[in-house]
């Protein structure tokens, strides 16, 4: 369960911190972080870090993509945990 817990920290720094680098870049109109790779860490499990790094950086808040898709992808990702905690489930690793 620690490496669960210390996964889910990591994965959430660097989305964190790639949605930062990314609102950088884009004021300086140079080489942007695909969004296929933002959102690709969201679903693995840094959704937080995504939704927080687009509340304190102002970034992709216009995108559907980004304003939908991350707090629907924390909805599964809660309703996943809940689902393994009621039926007393083991965690996949």
């Amino acid at each position: 369960m620690n490496y669960i817990i210390l996964y889910l920290i990591l994965v959430n720094l660097l989305t964190f911190g790639l949605f930062w680098q990314d609102k950088r870049r884009s004021k300086k109109a140079v080489w942007r972080i695909p969004e296929k790779t933002l959102m690709g860490l969201c679903v693995i499990g840094g959704s937080i870090g995504g939704l927080l790094g687009m509340r304190v950086f102002h970034h992709k808040t216009r995108h559907a993509l980004f304003v939908w898709g991350i707090p629907i992808i924390i909805a599964l990702q809660i309703g996943l945990v809940l689902l393994f905690y009621v039926k007393g489930l083991n965690w996949p690793l």
